[in-house]
């Protein structure tokens, strides 16, 4: 099982099971009375839990020798703590074979074949962009980044914070935006689309993940610069290397060139919405204000998903506030269907 698959089944009860991770990080640690144990931060493809150690267990010495190069196999019976989250009991690890590293380091099966489609979703949106200027850049981009883009997260905590999770942020959001577009034929569905697929590209520092593992690293230039300043100085380099390729058919197209880098650094310095979020400047055109919405809306949806299966339990149908939603989460309405009786035994 995934982790996260354990973490739904163990909801209500214990459930045993076993799970492959890699080991993030692992540290000594002292109890409150001095009492040394071992913490484990491990990670899968889509999630990660912490196990404690501690010194009186049998896997105390093999832990402390754990570092994050290590793959490991983790059986026990799970259960969900109301304040530490997902804990084990009655656990054992060993390492993984080569042939379950590389299996682990692909994703379950329904998670890659969901990143494939996203990703085939992206390339065949692109190949539909009618401004040669836009569809240059992106061809530019995906042939140089792909690789990276694919294993880069959209985020580090809140949302899509897992390997490949900006194809599908991307994928998304392109959905909504080309739905949308037939309800306010006013927007540049060219720039939009475009503005999307580089809006978030800064992350492949800032959020990147390395080939054959789930730990996300700390990068300087990301550090230092931000993705928002990144994704600029991006777009910038590859518009100056498509456009120098393509001086003598660009020269007179309609509208100039010059407008469209614009119009196009403006949806990324914009997208997040306001200056204290990060954006050096509000959106100040329809595209941008619609690249804003909807970057919004798809991680935030995609945080009231992940809250259901994290959050703690407040009450019935009530959880814990997941950061940085606004409030606590309650549990949505149940879609209507007409073919389900009623749940009392009556008849309508």
């Amino acid at each position: 099982m995934t982790l996260t698959e354990i973490r739904r089944a163990a909801q209500n009860s214990a459930v045993p099971a076993r799970v492959h991770v890699q080991v993030e990080s692992a540290a000594p640690r002292l109890t409150r009375e001095q009492q040394p144990y071992c913490e484990l931060k491990l990670a899968d493809a889509c999630d990660h839990m912490t196990l404690r150690v501690w010194s009186d267990h049998p896997a105390y010495k093999a832990c402390n020798a754990l570092t994050t190069e290590s793959f490991i196999e983790l059986s026990g019976e799970f259960h969900r703590h109301s304040q530490y989250g997902l804990e084990a009991r009655k656990w054992t690890v060993r390492p993984l074979i080569d042939q379950e590293k590389s299996e682990l380091l692909q994703g379950p099966a329904d998670l890659r074949a969901k990143q494939a489609a996203d990703w085939e979703f992206i390339a065949q949106t692109i190949r539909i962009i009618a401004d040669p200027r836009l569809r240059g850049l992106c061809d530019a981009f995906l042939s140089e980044w792909g690789d990276r883009f694919r294993r880069t997260a959209a985020a580090r905590n809140y949302h899509h914070a897992r390997r490949g999770g900006l194809v599908e942020h991307t994928a998304q959001m392109m959905r909504v935006a080309k739905e949308i577009a037939p309800l306010y034929p006013e927007l540049n569905l060219d720039l939009l689309l475009v503005g999307i697929l580089f809006h978030d590209c800064g992350k492949l520092w800032e959020n990147q993940l390395p080939e054959n593992g789930f730990n996300m690293g700390y990068d300087e230039r990301g550090e230092l610069m931000g993705h928002i300043s990144i994704g600029l100085e991006l777009v910038n380099s590859l518009w100056r290397k498509t456009s120098a390729e393509n001086a003598d058919t660009w020269k007179n197209l309609s509208p100039p060139s010059e407008d469209v880098r614009l119009h196009l650094l403006h949806l990324i310095g914009a997208h997040h919405g306001e200056p204290e979020f990060g954006s050096p400047v509000s959106p100040k055109t329809p595209e941008a204000m619609a690249l804003h919405y909807i970057d919004n809306l798809d991680a935030r949806l995609e945080m009231f998903a992940a809250g259901y299966t994290t959050a703690k339990p407040l009450a019935a149908r009530i959880l814990d506030r997941v950061r940085p939603l606004p409030g606590n989460l309650v549990k949505p309405l149940e879609k209507f269907s007409s073919n389900s009786p009623p749940k009392d035994g009556t008849l309508l």
